[in-house]
């Protein structure tokens, strides 16, 4: 289940080890141009629309928890390789409920650049090996994903009731 661009990645550091790294550099670069372009086409369009439905109710606490909780998925399923998370729909609810487009890029980055920059390595320590090993390894990725995910959600909520507490002792 490796997505086209892990693939290339690790095809281009099978047939050329010194070309590996440019490979994954320009992998993380078009995923976050390509990432931006959806995120800020739904920060056009998609705020009117979302704010219909996100104004009151269950909506209101979607948006909530999306604006402090959201960018996690995004980041868990951009950095672990293997799986195949839809990313999409979290970009362009990020857009739409008016996440900082620099948090935006920032957490992106912070999980593509290692991501590819692992890929690469392990094509040139794997060789042809390399997807066989991805695929065999498949649900230790998920555990991966899933702990990062509760792990980070859980420093974020601590950080947020941390911040809270504090400004009302102000």
């Amino acid at each position: 289940m490796v997505g086209g661009v892990d693939a290339l990645v690790v095809v281009v550091a099978v047939l050329d080890h010194s070309q590996a790294y440019w490979a994954a550099m320009t992998a993380t670069a078009g995923s976050i141009i390509g990432s931006l372009f959806l995120f800020l086409l739904a920060r056009k369009g998609g705020e009117a629309y979302l704010a219909r439905y996100t104004s009151s109710g269950r909506g209101a606490r979607f948006r909530a928890w999306f604006i402090e909780y959201g960018l996690l998925t995004i980041f868990v399923p951009a950095f672990v390789p293997v799986i195949p998370m839809p990313m999409k729909i979290f970009i362009l609810s990020a857009g739409a409920l008016g996440v900082s487009p620099l948090k935006f890029v920032i957490v992106l980055a912070a999980a593509r650049i290692p991501r590819y920059l692992f890929l690469a390595w392990l094509g040139t320590k794997l060789g042809k090996d390399t997807l066989p090993y991805l695929r065999h390894h498949i649900w230790e990725f998920v555990a991966l994903a899933a702990v990062l995910f509760i792990t980070l959600y859980l420093i974020v909520r601590w950080l947020h009731d941390r911040q809270v507490r504090s400004s009302a002792r102000q």
